[in-house]
């Protein structure tokens, strides 16, 4: 196993611990120090690819949009803005011929019309998406193609250590303590409104409230 290998087999490993010790706690170390952190240390990377994307000059539209999207106070309109900002992304950077984006648009069209017909499904979306989805999902979606590119089987172990992970923490989550208050308050303020998107998407009932 490669140095990096086991730095990132630790990591993880201890990323479940806390959060099975602390889940409120770690959370929002990771949305505001970590998260940050990462992206900061990460840019200039991505500048030098053209982050993906035919011009950067995309990336300082798409920049704006954040930014217009986050004084939006409509969560049908927040989401539609995320979900549109999502599939313009994966058109431009995804797909390498003008019948796959047209596939994708449409696939995309269609999907905008049931969420649109259903009433608060474009509100959902609009919060799983900068959460549960770019978290968690991406994720697993960058480690999958790192493990499949590099033909390592290390790689390829720690993507189902990751999944274990997840799907422990689903079938035997933490408790609900949460041992500094003043950061459940502010775990409210960001995340109140997760459990609910995630039991209607899912139809589990899930409390709106912060556990104390």
């Amino acid at each position: 196993m490669r140095s990096n290998d086991a730095i990132h087999l630790g990591l993880m490993l201890l990323a479940l611990a806390a959060a099975y010790l602390m889940p409120f706690e770690l959370l929002l170390l990771a949305y505001v120090v970590l998260g940050p952190a990462h992206y900061f240390t990460e840019i200039s990377w991505l500048h030098d690819r053209s982050y993906y994307l035919p011009h950067r000059g995309i990336a300082a539209a798409l920049a704006i949009i954040a930014v217009v999207a986050a004084l939006i106070d409509n969560a049908s309109w927040f989401g539609f803005a995320m979900w549109g900002a999502l599939i313009v992304c994966a058109m431009l950077a995804a797909t390498t011929s003008a019948i796959e984006s047209m596939l994708l648009f449409m696939t995309a069209l269609a999907l905008s019309a049931i969420m649109y017909s259903s009433g608060s499904s474009l509100a959902v979306i609009g919060i799983l998406i900068p959460t549960l989805v770019h978290v968690s999902l991406f994720t697993l979606i960058f480690m999958v193609l790192g493990a499949h590119r590099s033909g390592s089987r290390v790689q390829a172990a720690l993507v189902a250590v990751y999944l274990v992970a997840i799907a422990t923490i689903l079938l035997l989550p933490p408790t609900a303590e949460v041992r500094i208050a003043s950061f459940a308050r502010v775990g409210q303020d960001y995340f109140g409104n997760v459990g609910p998107a995630l039991s209607r998407l899912f139809g589990y009932p899930v409390s709106s409230s912060t556990p104390g």
